[in-house]
């Protein structure tokens, strides 16, 4: 009986993969708009039926597939930083990852598309929003864990710089993907501007017998 019920979940998590499959290459095809459960039903070679007992609807399926997108960026930019490397080439192979990774314009043009869902469906929105803060999350714990080993800190606060770092990409990404000859370097630019060196303003102990 056990046997079974793993057999079960075991064709359920191979069927649900493969609708994410499918999914991705056609939300990124012809865009959300464009796709629909019966043709992703058809294209993964299952009844529509199979689609709506892995998700409740053409939304939820959608934020499956940008949540697999993200989550191999994500891992991506994770492998980068966490080489064993100086934090210069760390950087310098991030900023080399953005030039492609960032603004890829199927995946922009459905993330742009899809936001736009959130306007009139208040769960998209909020589960859009879930992401972003969690993603935003992320960045800070690895700007911080970064930076701490190179012996640097940011010139505004950690939280505020994986905001900005957040919104620059997504707006680059965005503009990338209208204009394929933006300057992807001002991302390194701007990131280098929020980091110095860490000062210590302590006094010191001869500076405290001195002031006595």
């Amino acid at each position: 009986m056990s046997e079974a019920k793993v057999s079960r979940a075991e064709r359920q998590r191979q069927t649900r993969e493969r609708l994410i499959e499918v999914a991705e290459q056609m939300f990124l095809a012809v865009g959300y708009a464009g796709t629909s459960l019966d043709k992703v039903a058809v294209e993964a070679g299952f009844s529509k039926g199979a689609v709506y007992s892995n998700f409740a609807g053409k939304e939820e399926l959608c934020l499956a597939v940008l949540d697999t997108i993200h989550a191999q960026k994500i891992r991506r930019v994770l492998d980068l930083f966490s080489e064993d490397v100086p934090i210069e080439s760390r950087l310098k192979n991030f900023l080399e990852w953005s030039r492609s990774g960032l603004g890829e314009p199927q995946w922009t043009a459905l993330e742009v598309e899809f936001a736009a869902v959130a306007r009139h469906n208040p769960w998209v929105a909020s589960e859009l929003v879930k992401r972003h803060r969690e993603v935003r999350r992320l960045i800070e714990q690895l700007i911080s864990s970064t930076l701490a080993d190179a012996g640097l800190e940011t010139t505004i606060p950690v939280e505020q710089v994986a905001t900005a770092l957040l919104a620059m990409g997504a707006g680059l990404g965005g503009l990338r993907a209208l204009d394929p000859r933006i300057d992807m370097d001002v991302f390194g630019a701007v990131l280098t501007g929020l980091v110095r060196p860490i000062s210590s303003d302590e006094p010191t102990s001869s500076d405290a017998s001195s002031s006595s």
